[in-house]
């Protein structure tokens, strides 16, 4: 995987083979990050990233600037990696916390202006995902949910989904915070 922009532009970072991830693809990140450029001031956001798996996000995050980054995963090896790869490019400002996404909304209390969540396709819970941030009210203000699935499967009815977007395999649905 390759940082597609930003401070980091064209770093390559390789995880290893063992963990059980599926990464974003560079042509759906980049299809991604125009939708959210259009939408957000990176250097001032406050982003999480569930379902983190190598943390290829986080660290496209990290190149654009992103205020600060949580990556959340339950696998204790991706957590390793990604804490790692944080350590490696001085992001500071980034931390990497080992649980299960859910459990870790449930316990969230500060909202962000960035919600990722890429959760294993067979998974699927993108209803339970949305219900927790709008309920706990998990974003800012001006904050968007992003959850990436795959793209036969039909996108979730909400009066707060701003677009889906397909690249191949996998799909966007982009939420904004409560109307």
């Amino acid at each position: 995987m390759r940082i597609i922009s930003g401070r980091l532009r064209g770093k390559k970072i390789t995880a290893p083979d063992s963990l059980p991830v599926r990464p974003t693809t560079d042509f759906a990140k980049t299809g991604l990050f125009n939708i959210l450029s259009n939408h957000l001031s990176f250097s001032t956001i406050a982003a999480l990233d569930l379902y983190c798996g190598t943390g290829n996000i986080s660290y496209e995050l990290i190149s654009r600037g992103a205020k600060s980054v949580t990556a959340v995963d339950s696998d204790k090896r991706c957590v390793a990696f990604v804490q790692k790869t944080f350590n490696d490019i001085h992001a500071e400002n980034a931390k990497a916390k080992q649980s299960d996404a859910l459990d870790f909304l449930e316990q969230c209390s500060r909202p962000f202006d960035l919600i990722f969540a890429d959760p294993p396709f067979n998974l699927n819970p993108v209803q339970e995902i949305a219900e927790i941030v709008y309920r706990k009210k998990l974003l800012t203000a001006q904050g968007l949910l992003v959850i990436e699935h795959c793209s036969e499967m039909q996108a979730l009815k909400s009066d707060n989904l701003l677009e889906t977007r397909t690249y191949g395999a996998v799909a966007f649905s982009i939420f904004v915070a409560e109307k």
